[in-house]
């Protein structure tokens, strides 16, 4: 016992004194039991009536999950559907950004090529055109329509 510490207080109050023990609960095991044979006889007898399955219900049953599979079937084809169309969509967008740019392309060719200046010395000097008075200039506003027709009579003012 020489390398053994010099036993405290402490120890023999926590330690080393002989506990007190616990009554064991028997009528708690007993109860216990009996919910367990009470929860096992209910088991038991769904699992009896899972096990007897009757006609009704068997078509009943399998008429839901036929019903359940053309829905399941039918939103996967409206769904593919939708896909493949938001997908032309798309393409067609883009077709159209592409020829919209174009036209605009174009659309800036012909302003730039146009000289409007030799045009006006054309029309002035060679053809002899000049700009009308404000006399001649008659303002024609038709109510029936938006649209003029080319060979359609103007009424005189």
């Amino acid at each position: 016992m020489a390398g053994r510490k010099p036993a405290s207080r402490q120890d023999y109050i926590h330690g080393s004194t002989v506990r007190k023990a616990e009554p064991q609960r028997i009528p708690a095991r007993k109860e216990h039991q009996k919910e367990v044979r009470k929860t096992s006889y209910k088991v038991r007898r769904n699992q009896e009536k899972a096990l007897q399955i009757d006609l009704p219900y068997l078509v009943a049953l399998m008429a839901a999950s036929c019903c359940t599979l053309l829905i399941c079937i039918n939103y996967i084809q409206v769904r593919s559907v939708m896909t493949t169309r938001m997908d032309h969509i798309k393409q067609l967008e883009q077709e159209l950004d592409a020829l919209k740019s174009e036209n605009d392309t174009l659309q800036t060719r012909i302003n730039t090529s146009v000289d409007l200046d030799y045009v006006y010395k054309v029309a002035t000097e060679e053809l002899g055109m000049v700009y009308a008075n404000k006399n001649q200039v008659r303002m024609y506003h038709q109510t029936e329509s938006e649209y003029v027709t080319q060979y359609e009579d103007i009424p005189n003012y």
